[in-house]
Formats: structure tokens, sequence, C-alpha cells
């Protein structure tokens, strides 16, 4: 048992929430009642709360817009989340929702939610540029399947958010266009690759956002920025419309300021997709269901549960703040009526490098469509090869060729073997490692990330150090089990700390225990929340 360590630093650096919530409704696919969640688990959701406010005539979804699209409008400059805004299309479509609420139309459960869209996730109406030169300007003919569903079920798309390029990053100074920063501490990085969608929901400049997770892209940044970051099980989620980086390793995932929120929009996008043959065709549950009230909790909400604290995610090299905010939460879950014990992953260390050869592997040739004929902007040239080479030279950023060369390399004859077939060998032993794991133990816990938020800059020349700091998920990925990161604590840094994550790994499509275990923690934690010091002197109720 782990309660007899000495406790670590308090909690006690939480930030006090300003305003409290309007009551709130729940999530279904079907015309939404009252019954599923309690006053409580309503509180923390702005999803919920959005849509009872609606309903109840206290707002009216124009006024809402207009109070992000403003907060955007004044931070932004401060942060540079957004690679495109649709002030105008988010005003024209919250107006069209205030007109069915007048004649009291039936609307969707996400009527009036505003969700920010990383840009490597396709969009119809707005640019999709996945942070590359190579697709500058470029605006699909489609909507990717879970961007459909957020706006089937009443979800405005704010905007398009900034991401290293396709993906490939740990701190999204690599996009082309802009270097984002962390609403905690705008001299940092808001982590990466989906550090624009984790900065906006930090800055509540969208209440949620999507975010794709290849390696860690969405828990990292969640962990830097002190929100919520779910990763689904592989295939929970269709790929469709994704710009694929990696393809056995990609999934869409989810930022929100609640676990509840995170849970809900999973809930809104998950489900078998017939355009993408990897996803899954298992009955989505509904997510929304366990998030019960703190005020009907037992003393012990958690008791019988086994908790795997993941013994080689603590060693030499993890920040000391880290370690401390860490070991706290499972003081809590204890607390709580977990059995928390430590438990060893022999082959953990393995996952990274075998990260990084399958992630290039599959990089170099799903990139290969940039070619400038079929997909990418063209360079003028006198003959083929000079414009093959000169489009994607120019078009493509510094970490985008070196994963493509490092990709080619390992698949090239010779070398298959030694590098790619090995390594598939290794993401086999790993899965096998978690298996095991999770037959004995209900959930993994272990940190998002080695540190806290680092300077911009930092790291940018050091690309060994950058991907050194992904050893925390990519095991995850190999694996494509589903995760949850969510704050737990601060380490020493900015005005008033830096937010750590706690990442909880659960069984293969078992979001519902990850939830369930996760909104109890949350909610435990009575009265606080993490907000941005950016933003911490304002009304964030809407």
């Amino acid at each position: 048992m782990l309660s007899t360590l000495q406790p670590p630093r308090s909690l006690s650096h939480f930030r006090r929430r300003h305003t409290s919530l309007k009551p709130l409704s729940s999530l279904s696919s079907q015309p939404v009642t009252h019954s599923t969640l309690t006053d409580q688990s309503r509180s923390t959701s702005q999803i919920l709360s959005t849509r009872d406010s609606l309903l109840s005539r206290q707002i009216t979804a124009a006024e809402l817009a207009e109070s992000f699209l403003a907060r955007l409008r004044r931070t932004e400059p401060h942060l540079r989340s957004f690679l495109h805004v649709s002030d105008a299309a988010v005003l024209a479509q919250a107006r069209e929702l205030d007109e069915k609420l007048r004649r009291n139309e039936e609307v969707g459960p996400l009527a009036g939610v505003l969700v920010a869209v990383k840009d490597n996730i396709c969009t119809a109406e707005m640019p999709s540029t996945a942070g590359s030169r190579v697709l500058e300007g470029y605006t699909p003919p489609y909507d990717a399947t879970a961007v459909r569903k957020i706006k089937e079920l009443g979800g405005i798309v704010v905007g398009k958010t900034n991401l290293d390029e396709f993906g490939m990053g740990s701190t999204t100074e690599g996009s082309a266009f802009k270097v984002t920063a962390n609403p905690w501490d705008t001299t940092r990085v808001p982590g990466g690759s989906s550090g624009g969608s984790a900065a906006a929901v930090s800055a509540r400049q969208s209440m949620v956002s999507l975010g794709s997770d290849t390696g860690g892209s969405v828990r990292q940044p969640a962990s830097f920025c002190g929100v919520v970051g779910l990763k689904p099980t592989y295939g929970r989620v269709s790929r469709f419309g994704l710009m694929a980086y990696a393809s056995s390793l990609d999934v869409i995932g989810c930022f929100g300021t609640s676990v509840a929120d995170a849970g809900i929009l999973l809930h809104a996008i998950s489900g078998h997709d017939r355009l993408d043959a990897t996803s899954s065709k298992r009955e989505v549950p509904d997510l929304a269901f366990h998030f019960d009230s703190t005020s009907s909790l037992q003393s012990k909400p958690l008791k019988g549960l086994k908790i795997g604290l993941i013994r080689e995610t603590l060693n030499d090299g993890v920040d000391i703040g880290v370690t401390s905010a860490i070991r706290t939460a499972a003081l809590h879950l204890e607390e709580l009526g977990c059995s928390v014990t430590e438990v060893s992953l022999p082959s953990f260390s393995l996952g990274l490098p075998a990260y990084y050869v399958i992630a290039s592997s599959e990089s170099s040739s799903n990139l290969s469509r940039y070619d400038s004929l079929r997909y990418g902007n063209q360079v003028a040239a006198d003959e083929l090869n000079s414009q093959y080479m000169d489009s994607r030279a120019k078009g493509f950023g510094s970490e985008v060729k070196r994963r493509i060369l490092t990709g080619t390399y390992a698949l090239s004859a010779g070398y298959y073997d030694a590098y790619y077939k090995r390594a598939q060998q290794v993401r086999t032993i790993i899965r096998k490692s978690f298996k095991a794991a999770l037959d004995e133990h209900d959930i993994l816990i272990s940190p998002a990330a080695p540190s806290a938020a680092y300077k911009i800059g930092e790291k940018k020349n050091d690309p060994l150090a950058m991907y050194a700091g992904d050893i925390m998920t990519v095991n995850v990925n190999l694996a494509g089990l589903p995760a949850l990161v969510l704050p737990c604590g601060f380490a020493e840094g900015g005005s008033a700390g830096l937010p750590v994550g706690l990442q909880m790994i659960g069984a293969a499509f078992d979001e519902e225990k990850l939830l369930r275990v996760g909104h109890i923690y949350e909610q435990t934690l009575q009265n606080c929340i993490f907000v941005p010091p950016l933003i911490a002197d304002e009304d964030i109720s809407n």
C-alpha cells in the first residue's frame, strides 16, 4: 500500500471556482432528460450547463457565442491557439439555434456547444492545413466523421487549432505558421502536437475541443495546460477525415475542463463508421451514465478497485514536482477506497524506440501522397522529378523531413528486419505486458509527462530530448488502450505553479471505468478548479 509513503506536496494550489455553473441536464442522442446526472455532476460540465441555460432561456446561444468569441479575441494575441476562426459562421449558427428554441423545436444534445477542432481533422467549410505549408490554403470537400457527428448533434465549430506539423512534435513549435503559448505561463509550451486544442480549452476560448493522439498528443498537452484529455481505444472513434500520420497508432481524442465534458464529447463522436475499416462495431455505452454526485457517494466510493502505479514511470529522469503530485494522487485514490500497489512493466522503456521506428515508418508511407500532383501545393519546375523534390522540400518542415527519412531508412531493403520488424515484435511484448497488468488491476496510473511545461525554445533544437518526453504515453498507443489524463497537482514554475496531469490507463474499450474513476477523483477535490492566470480574474461560467 502507498499510505506508508510520506504525503508530498498538498493540493492547496488549486484555484477556487469564481462562480458556480447553472443547473444542467444529461446527454443522450435522444431528447435530453434530467434523470441521468445529478446536481453536483452538472456543476462541472460546460456542455450540460449550456444546454440547461439555453432551454431555460437564461441566456441565448448568440450571447453565449459572443462571450466566448470576445474572450478568444482578448486572449488569442497572447496564446496563438488558432489557425482559423469562423466568427461570422459561429454567430450565424447560434442565431439559427435561438430561432429553433424560440419555436420550441427539438435541439441536439450538443446544441450551442462551442468546439475547437485540431487542424489535421478535415472540415468542409474551413481550411485544414495540418500546420504545414504543403497544405496551406487547402479546404477539404467534406467533414471528418467526428466533426460531422458533432454538427449533427448541434455543436458549433469555432475554428481550427494550431499543431505541430502533421502531428509530429511535442511542443506545437513545429507548426509552419505560429508558436502556441501555454495559458499558465506564456513563455512556456502548451505541449503537442495538439497544443492549440489544449490551450483553447484551458483559456476557455472554446468549451471543448478535438485533438489527435498518435503517441500522447492529447494527453501530454492536457497535462501541460491543466485540462482533461481523453485518448479512446483504437477503433472507438472513426479516423475518417483525420490526416494520417501513423495509421496503426492515430486516434481522435477529446479535451474538456471536466471529465464529464470529455466523456460527453467522446460519446458524441464514437461508433462504427463504414468509411473507416478500423472502426469498431462494438456498441457504444452511455459514457455519461456513471457521473455520480458527491452527495450520493459512499465514504469509500471506489472501494474494491485495484490500481497499479507503474514503477518505471517514477524513476530517475522524472521531475520531483511531478513525482510528488502523482504520489499525492495515489494517496487520494486510497482515501477513496482503492487498493494502490506498485506494478512493474519491464518492457516499458522499450516503447519509446519502438514507437519512433513504427511511427516514422508509417509516416514515410502516408506522407508520400503530398507530391504536389495528388495533394499539396505545387512549385513550378522544368521537369517532374524537380517538381516533386522542390515541392516537398519547400512544403515540409524540418521535423517532418527528419521522420520521413528515418522511416524510409527503417523500411529499406536490408534494414527492415533490424528495425521495423523488431519494433513490431516489441509492440507485441508491450501489449502482452499491459494485458497481464490489467488482468490483475482495474486501472494503471502514471504521470502523463516526466515534467511540467518547459520554456518555448528549450528543446526545439534537441529532438532526442523532445522525443524522450513521450516516454509516459507512447506505450498506450502501441497497445491500443484508452487513457484519461486529468489535473492532479502542481509543480514549481510560472506565477501560479504549473499543472501536472495524472494518467489513468484502462483495458481496451473500458472508457466507462476510466471516466467514472476520473469523475469521482475530480469531484472529491471540492470547490476546486484549474484556472490559468491569464483568465483567473474573469467570470468563466460561460
